[in-house]
């Protein structure tokens, strides 16, 4: 069982802009450089994320994304389930045709498994996640990291 790419740079992009939510709207080419995500791939998952009603994209200078909704009404499940992905753990994908088209003796184990995670994922927030002490030390540190090599690129 894994989450693939696309859900985890979905979280991950979701979390920066609710992190940076008080600055207005967030253009893609800062999340991508913070996160180093590729700025195409992040056009393609939030296209999917309005799509979901989850991001409201603000067009002009001084545009980008906000949230469509307060961090803490964001969950994580929701997110993942934005960008069409699943966590599960079963072999089939659910379908139930593990064993040579009929299911196999686990199946139900592994099904259950992956409510239970997309369970555990729909009870956690971005709101939750952007007020963790660790979390904001971690967007800090990016921040700064960014800021320097802005200083640095205008350097003579």
């Amino acid at each position: 069982m894994r989450l693939t790419t696309k859900g985890r740079y979905a979280v991950t992009a979701m979390l920066d802009l609710a992190m940076h939510a008080q600055s207005g709207p967030i253009c893609l080419a800062d999340i991508s450089k913070r996160q180093e995500i590729s700025l195409s791939y992040l056009e393609q998952l939030f296209a999917r994320l309005r799509r979901a009603e989850l991001v409201e994209s603000v067009r002009g200078p001084g545009g980008g994304y906000l949230l469509a909704c307060a961090p803490d009404t964001i969950s994580v499940a929701q997110v993942i389930d934005a960008v069409d992905e699943s966590v599960d753990a079963t072999r089939c994908g659910g379908l139930s045709d593990c064993q040579q088209g009929d299911t196999c003796l686990t199946h139900h184990l592994w099904c259950e498994l992956s409510d239970q995670i997309h369970g555990f994922l729909e009870g956690i927030t971005l709101g939750q996640l952007a007020n963790q002490q660790q979390i904001q030390q971690i967007a800090n540190r990016q921040r700064d990291r960014l800021d320097g090599i802005d200083i640095f690129a205008s350097a003579p």
